[in-house]
Protein backbone atom coordinates (compact mmCIF):
# COMPACT_ATOMS: atom_id res chain seq x y z
CA UNK A 1 0.00 0.00 0.00
CA UNK A 2 1.46 3.38 -0.63
CA UNK A 3 1.24 5.88 1.58
CA UNK A 4 -0.58 9.03 0.80
CA UNK A 5 0.51 12.27 0.74
CA UNK A 6 -1.65 13.37 3.78
CA UNK A 7 -0.35 10.44 5.49
CA UNK A 8 3.24 11.65 4.92
CA UNK A 9 2.77 14.87 6.27
CA UNK A 10 1.62 13.76 10.00
CA UNK A 11 3.94 11.04 9.99
CA UNK A 12 6.69 14.32 9.51
CA UNK A 13 4.89 16.45 11.71
CA UNK A 14 4.91 13.78 14.61
CA UNK A 15 7.70 13.85 17.44
CA UNK A 16 8.86 10.52 15.85
CA UNK A 17 9.11 11.85 12.35
CA UNK A 18 11.19 14.99 13.46
CA UNK A 19 13.73 12.49 14.64
CA UNK A 20 13.81 10.42 12.22
CA UNK A 21 13.97 12.70 9.85
CA UNK A 22 16.44 14.55 11.44
CA UNK A 23 18.85 11.24 11.76
CA UNK A 24 18.04 10.51 7.92
CA UNK A 25 18.53 13.92 7.40
CA UNK A 26 22.33 13.71 8.49
CA UNK A 27 23.00 10.36 5.93
CA UNK A 28 21.62 11.96 3.22
CA UNK A 29 23.81 15.51 3.14
CA UNK A 30 26.49 13.45 3.61
CA UNK A 31 26.39 11.31 0.48
CA UNK A 32 24.96 14.25 -1.04
CA UNK A 33 28.34 16.10 -1.04
CA UNK A 34 28.41 19.28 -2.18
CA UNK A 35 25.74 20.26 -4.49
CA UNK A 36 26.88 23.37 -5.46
CA UNK A 37 25.53 24.17 -9.34
CA UNK A 38 23.90 20.87 -9.35
CA UNK A 39 20.92 19.95 -10.72
CA UNK A 40 19.14 17.56 -8.43
CA UNK A 41 15.97 16.16 -8.27
CA UNK A 42 13.90 14.65 -5.23
CA UNK A 43 11.91 11.67 -6.12
CA UNK A 44 9.01 9.84 -4.24
CA UNK A 45 8.23 12.25 -1.05
CA UNK A 46 11.99 13.08 -0.43
CA UNK A 47 10.87 17.17 0.17
CA UNK A 48 11.31 16.75 4.30
CA UNK A 49 15.27 16.02 3.15
CA UNK A 50 15.84 18.62 0.01
CA UNK A 51 15.93 22.06 1.76
CA UNK A 52 20.11 21.87 2.47
CA UNK A 53 20.17 22.03 -1.77
CA UNK A 54 17.74 24.81 -2.37
CA UNK A 55 20.42 27.56 -2.26
CA UNK A 56 23.30 26.18 -3.62
CA UNK A 57 21.95 23.81 -6.36
CA UNK A 58 21.32 25.46 -10.05
CA UNK A 59 17.90 23.57 -9.49
CA UNK A 60 15.78 21.67 -7.17
CA UNK A 61 12.81 20.08 -8.16
CA UNK A 62 10.75 17.26 -6.37
CA UNK A 63 8.28 14.63 -8.34
CA UNK A 64 5.80 13.28 -6.39
CA UNK A 65 4.14 10.00 -7.81
CA UNK A 66 0.15 10.03 -8.94
CA UNK A 67 -1.16 7.65 -6.56
CA UNK A 68 0.42 9.24 -3.95
CA UNK A 69 -0.54 12.61 -4.42
CA UNK A 70 1.12 15.81 -4.02
CA UNK A 71 1.80 18.77 -1.89
CA UNK A 72 3.42 22.19 -2.53
CA UNK A 73 7.14 22.63 -1.77
CA UNK A 74 8.96 24.62 -0.41
CA UNK A 75 6.52 27.05 1.90
CA UNK A 76 8.40 30.23 0.35
CA UNK A 77 8.66 31.02 -3.43
CA UNK A 78 7.16 29.24 -6.31
CA UNK A 79 6.50 25.52 -5.73
CA UNK A 80 8.60 22.96 -6.92
CA UNK A 81 6.36 20.19 -7.16
CA UNK A 82 5.79 18.16 -9.85
CA UNK A 83 3.03 15.73 -9.76
CA UNK A 84 4.13 12.73 -12.39
CA UNK A 85 4.56 9.02 -13.39
CA UNK A 86 7.90 7.95 -12.03
CA UNK A 87 8.28 5.94 -14.88
CA UNK A 88 7.87 8.34 -17.78
CA UNK A 89 9.21 11.61 -16.02
CA UNK A 90 9.27 14.75 -17.65
CA UNK A 91 12.88 15.21 -17.80
CA UNK A 92 15.05 15.35 -21.44
CA UNK A 93 17.15 12.53 -21.05
CA UNK A 94 20.79 13.06 -18.66
CA UNK A 95 19.19 16.21 -16.98
CA UNK A 96 19.71 15.44 -13.74
CA UNK A 97 22.67 15.47 -11.74
CA UNK A 98 21.46 14.34 -8.51
CA UNK A 99 18.61 12.04 -7.36
CA UNK A 100 17.08 11.66 -4.03
CA UNK A 101 14.88 9.46 -4.28
CA UNK A 102 12.88 8.60 -0.52
CA UNK A 103 9.66 6.91 -0.01
CA UNK A 104 10.21 6.33 -3.94
CA UNK A 105 11.21 2.48 -4.88
CA UNK A 106 9.59 0.65 -2.09
CA UNK A 107 6.57 1.54 -3.62
CA UNK A 108 7.02 1.11 -7.35
CA UNK A 109 5.52 -1.96 -8.87
CA UNK A 110 7.86 -2.52 -11.41
CA UNK A 111 11.63 -1.59 -10.09
CA UNK A 112 13.60 -2.04 -12.98
CA UNK A 113 11.48 0.09 -15.29
CA UNK A 114 12.14 2.55 -12.71
CA UNK A 115 15.58 2.12 -13.06
CA UNK A 116 15.54 2.55 -16.58
CA UNK A 117 13.80 5.75 -16.23
CA UNK A 118 16.35 7.12 -13.68
CA UNK A 119 19.64 6.05 -15.66
CA UNK A 120 17.82 7.81 -18.77
CA UNK A 121 17.57 11.18 -16.66
CA UNK A 122 20.95 10.79 -15.37
CA UNK A 123 23.53 12.87 -16.48
CA UNK A 124 26.87 11.17 -17.67
CA UNK A 125 29.04 10.19 -14.38
CA UNK A 126 25.59 11.97 -12.01
CA UNK A 127 24.47 10.36 -9.11
CA UNK A 128 21.32 8.02 -7.52
CA UNK A 129 21.03 8.57 -3.84
CA UNK A 130 18.59 5.59 -2.11
CA UNK A 131 16.97 5.64 0.90
CA UNK A 132 15.07 2.09 1.40
CA UNK A 133 13.86 0.32 3.90
CA UNK A 134 16.09 -2.10 5.25
CA UNK A 135 14.17 -5.60 5.12
CA UNK A 136 14.68 -7.40 8.44
CA UNK A 137 15.26 -4.32 9.92
CA UNK A 138 12.07 -3.30 12.83
CA UNK A 139 11.17 -0.06 11.03
CA UNK A 140 10.12 -2.14 8.15
CA UNK A 141 7.94 -4.58 10.30
CA UNK A 142 5.85 -2.24 11.87
CA UNK A 143 3.30 -0.42 10.25
CA UNK A 144 2.80 3.10 12.48
CA UNK A 145 5.54 5.05 9.75
CA UNK A 146 6.17 5.32 6.06
CA UNK A 147 9.10 3.05 6.19
CA UNK A 148 6.65 0.31 7.32
CA UNK A 149 5.24 0.56 3.98
CA UNK A 150 5.92 -1.18 0.64
CA UNK A 151 8.70 -3.60 -0.64
CA UNK A 152 11.39 -3.41 1.91
CA UNK A 153 15.06 -4.11 0.65
CA UNK A 154 18.12 -5.67 1.81
CA UNK A 155 21.81 -4.79 0.90
CA UNK A 156 22.48 -7.31 -1.61
CA UNK A 157 19.38 -6.99 -3.25
CA UNK A 158 19.87 -2.85 -3.97
CA UNK A 159 23.55 -3.48 -4.77
CA UNK A 160 22.00 -5.99 -7.34
CA UNK A 161 19.57 -3.74 -8.65
CA UNK A 162 21.59 -1.12 -9.01
CA UNK A 163 24.74 -2.49 -10.86
CA UNK A 164 22.31 -4.72 -13.22
CA UNK A 165 21.10 -1.09 -14.10
CA UNK A 166 24.29 0.60 -15.06
CA UNK A 167 24.61 2.75 -11.15
CA UNK A 168 27.97 1.52 -9.67
CA UNK A 169 27.52 1.99 -5.80
CA UNK A 170 29.83 3.80 -4.17
CA UNK A 171 28.71 4.81 -0.47
CA UNK A 172 26.40 3.10 1.92
CA UNK A 173 25.09 4.42 5.30
CA UNK A 174 22.82 3.03 7.92
CA UNK A 175 20.26 4.51 10.26
CA UNK A 176 17.64 4.79 12.47
CA UNK A 177 18.56 2.38 14.79
CA UNK A 178 16.23 3.77 17.30
CA UNK A 179 12.63 1.78 17.70
CA UNK A 180 9.44 3.41 15.83
CA UNK A 181 7.79 4.19 19.13
CA UNK A 182 6.39 7.28 20.20
CA UNK A 183 7.23 6.67 23.48
CA UNK A 184 8.68 9.24 26.05
CA UNK A 185 11.68 7.13 26.41
CA UNK A 186 13.19 6.64 22.77
CA UNK A 187 11.78 10.57 22.20
CA UNK A 188 14.20 11.44 25.06
CA UNK A 189 17.03 9.68 24.08
CA UNK A 190 17.29 9.26 20.38
CA UNK A 191 21.63 9.64 20.01
CA UNK A 192 21.52 7.18 22.50
CA UNK A 193 19.36 4.07 21.20
CA UNK A 194 21.04 5.28 17.49
CA UNK A 195 24.49 4.93 19.22
CA UNK A 196 23.64 2.01 21.22
CA UNK A 197 21.90 0.50 17.59
CA UNK A 198 24.98 0.70 16.12
CA UNK A 199 26.72 -1.44 18.10
CA UNK A 200 25.31 -4.66 16.95
CA UNK A 201 25.93 -3.51 13.00
CA UNK A 202 23.64 -2.51 10.40
CA UNK A 203 21.81 -5.29 10.62
CA UNK A 204 19.72 -3.45 13.62
CA UNK A 205 19.29 -0.14 11.19
CA UNK A 206 15.79 0.56 9.88
CA UNK A 207 16.96 2.08 6.49
CA UNK A 208 19.94 1.72 4.03
CA UNK A 209 21.15 4.79 2.33
CA UNK A 210 23.24 4.47 -1.00
CA UNK A 211 24.82 6.83 -3.80
CA UNK A 212 25.52 5.25 -6.44
CA UNK A 213 27.24 6.59 -9.97
CA UNK A 214 25.70 6.15 -13.52
CA UNK A 215 27.62 4.61 -15.77
CA UNK A 216 28.06 5.40 -19.53
CA UNK A 217 26.10 2.64 -21.06
CA UNK A 218 22.61 0.63 -19.78
CA UNK A 219 23.29 -2.52 -18.97
CA UNK A 220 19.44 -3.38 -19.93
CA UNK A 221 17.70 -1.31 -22.50
CA UNK A 222 14.49 0.02 -22.10
CA UNK A 223 11.26 -1.99 -22.98
CA UNK A 224 9.04 -0.74 -25.60
CA UNK A 225 6.12 1.18 -24.75
CA UNK A 226 2.95 0.39 -25.90
CA UNK A 227 0.05 3.06 -26.30
CA UNK A 228 -1.70 3.88 -22.81
CA UNK A 229 -4.78 4.45 -24.53
CA UNK A 230 -6.96 2.22 -27.21
CA UNK A 231 -8.36 4.78 -29.24
CA UNK A 232 -12.13 4.18 -30.22
CA UNK A 233 -12.30 4.23 -34.47
CA UNK A 234 -13.82 7.48 -36.26
CA UNK A 235 -17.57 7.45 -35.98
CA UNK A 236 -20.24 9.32 -37.58
CA UNK A 237 -22.47 11.60 -35.73
CA UNK A 238 -26.15 9.74 -35.06
CA UNK A 239 -28.87 10.84 -33.11
CA UNK A 240 -29.64 8.90 -29.94
CA UNK A 241 -32.80 6.58 -30.58
CA UNK A 242 -35.54 6.73 -28.50
CA UNK A 243 -36.47 3.78 -26.73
Amino acid sequence: MTSDVARLIEFYKSPLGRLSRALVREQVVDLAGDVKGRRVLGLGFATPYLRFALEPAERVLAFMPERQGASSWPREGPSRTVLCDPMEMPLTDAAIDLTIAIHALEHIADAEELMRELWRITAPNGHLLLVVPRRRGIWAQRDNTPFGQGNPYSGGQLDKLLRDHSFVPEAWRDALFLPPFQTRLVLRYPRFFERFGRLFGPAMSGVICIRARKEAFPAVPRRKREARYVRVPGMSTATARSG
